[in-house]
């Protein structure tokens, strides 16, 4: 298995893969209509300094992804910490260690950017998900909230 930073030649595979996920189908498709969004969804993400899509790869097939970024900021003496999001593992190749290796993967590039902790949020459904993160070492210390900012009752 291999990691790489994904190109703009791999952003239909990497959507495709999120597309894939059982639970979050229907919230992300690869269609001729969508894919000028995405691409310019990906130069956007990789203008920004720190941020970036990572992939594995078996037998040169993407595989698995996650989008690691590099936050900057003031809290904790101003040390910069990792987030990772969209984690996913081809459904068909999951329980095979493709995903513990990404985020191990994605925790030693976060090191070599002075990163000191990673964070990352998963749904409360997803049982699976969070015992996997636990195993990697990941505790749950805080809850996560979201709100859509076009809804009713968001903040004006």
């Amino acid at each position: 298995m291999t990691f790489r930073t994904a190109t703009r030649d791999d952003v239909e595979t990497v959507v495709r893969l999120l597309a894939a996920d059982s639970i979050s189908t229907g919230r992300d498709a690869w269609t001729p209509e969508l894919a000028g969004a995405y691409y310019a969804a990906f130069d956007r993400m990789t203008a920004q300094g720190g941020n970036r899509v990572l992939v594995a790869e078996l037998d040169r097939r993407i595989v698995g992804c996650l989008q690691l970024t590099i936050l900057q900021g003031l809290s904790r003496r101003g040390v910069p910490r990792a987030q990772v999001e969209m984690v996913r593992v081809d459904e068909s190749l999951r329980g095979r260690g493709i995903g513990s290796a990404l985020l191990r993967h994605a925790m030693e590039e976060a090191r070599a950017e002075g990163a000191t902790m990673m964070q990352l949020t998963t749904q409360v459904v997803r049982a699976d998900a969070q015992r996997f993160y636990k195993r990697l070492g990941f505790a749950a210390t805080h809850v996560g909230m979201k709100v859509a900012l076009d809804a009713p009752g968001a903040a004006s």
